[in-house]
């Protein structure tokens, strides 16, 4: 295992110190928000993650900044406009913590879970609360509230926990008065935020050892942290192609290889069927993650296990780029172990009625079928992420 502090790549490169040590404590179960919330999704067989998905990633640009600015009202600084109703009702209370994680998701290169993290933020900010109690019991309100919106989505849910554990992770909080303590939360929730802000930088930086010139590298669907990675690797004028997969249904790989093409670094767009006809030409795999598991598998999207099970059977790395917040207390025995997250299907013909469509999002890919994760936390094997896990949620 090569394992290695995040800190320092920024701090040589910044002369910024800090500390991104991330420890959190553990929030306890959901509270009837989820009820209110049940509403915002329509097709609660659909995820609303991937009933978004497609609009989502259609805006990411190189000029995402302008777009974001524009998205968020030309607020500076990329700072949303603080519309959390302290005083009013419950309901108003959850809507409004989930319309600021709306507008922050709007930012193209914003991760759903780091626009979580700045609402709960905002919410600490605009809190009303006369005591740690009251404030504490509003923050966790808003945050099941954010994890009721998409109880699919596991970097969300993850996001939040682990905000909830960093914010609130010492008991020195209750000796303090309450002006001191809810300033003290506010700094570490900006802290937080500016961690999580990093990570992508800091696993680009950590990955550029591994792509050598004129290597050839296999990408499957949309993922911004490996779009990061390949954009570093280009910007520092390394000579390397990329393999797309097309990515069906949504055909995310197409918006990736355009954002590469973008780049003028070389792509081919391979159909998913192609893999296994392609990987001889491939040497090396990068995948992004929607969780990492306990065992130090991942959760992505739906045929990234079987291009595991291809690349291991050839020989070929496996490297998974993923942000700490995607970290998830889940052990999946299967493929079937876990909340499902389905998609709609289309086939671009009438499919008959008896006969039935697998609709599943995502697969699990076990750890045995993995070669390294590129964490802000360092890299990692996969037999070292519970131990990092403990680390994170303790």
């Amino acid at each position: 295992m090569w394992h290695r502090s995040a800190s320092f790549i920024l701090e040589k490169r910044q002369q910024q110190p800090h500390n991104d040590i991330v420890t959190n404590l553990d929030s306890g179960p959901q509270s009837p928000t989820s009820t209110a919330m049940a509403a915002e999704n329509p097709n609660p067989n659909i995820s609303l993650y991937y009933q978004t998905r497609a609009a989502h990633h259609a805006v990411v640009t190189s000029d995402w900044l302008a777009q974001a600015q524009a998205a968020v009202g030309q607020h500076p600084d990329g700072v949303v406009s603080e519309n959390y109703v302290s005083s009013g009702g419950e309901e108003n209370k959850v809507l409004s913590v989930v319309e600021m994680f709306k507008n922050w998701r709007k930012q193209p290169e914003l991760a759903e879970a780091v626009a979580a993290i700045r609402a709960l933020a905002s919410v600490i900010r605009s809190s009303q609360a006369t005591t740690m109690m009251e404030l504490e019991i509003e923050l966790k309100t808003a945050a099941d509230a954010l994890k009721s919106w998409d109880t699919t989505s596991i970097s969300l849910t993850a996001g939040c926990d682990l905000f909830m554990r960093y914010v609130t992770r010492t008991t020195a909080l209750d000796h303090e008065n309450f002006n001191s303590a809810k300033s003290r939360l506010i700094e570490r929730a900006e802290k937080f935020g500016e961690i999580s802000d990093k990570a992508r930088r800091i696993i680009a930086m950590l990955s550029q050892d591994f792509i050598l010139d004129g290597c050839t590298i296999l990408v499957h669907g949309f993922s911004r942290v490996v779009l990061e990675i390949l954009r570093t690797a280009a910007q520092n004028k390394k000579h390397f192609r990329v393999f797309c997969t097309e990515g069906r249904p949504d055909r995310t790989g197409l918006r990736l290889s355009n954002e590469l093409s973008q780049l003028d670094v070389p792509v081919k767009l391979l159909i998913d069927s192609a893999v296994a006809y392609s990987m001889d030409e491939v040497d090396m795999v990068f995948v992004g993650a929607d969780g990492v598991v306990e065992s130090g598998g991942i959760i992505n999207m739906m045929g990234t296990y079987q291009i595991a099970l291809i690349a291991k059977s050839l020989n070929k790395p496996v490297y998974v780029a993923a942000e700490s917040y995607k970290f998830a207390r889940m052990y999946p025995l299967d493929q079937k172990d876990m909340v499902p997250a389905l998609r709609n299907i289309e086939f671009g013909v009438p499919v008959p009625e008896k006969v039935e469509v697998e609709t599943s999002a995502r697969d699990y890919t076990p750890p045995q079928f993995l070669t390294l994760l590129f964490t802000d936390l360092g890299v990692l094997t996969p037999s070292v992420v519970s131990d990092e896990l403990i680390h994170l949620y303790l």
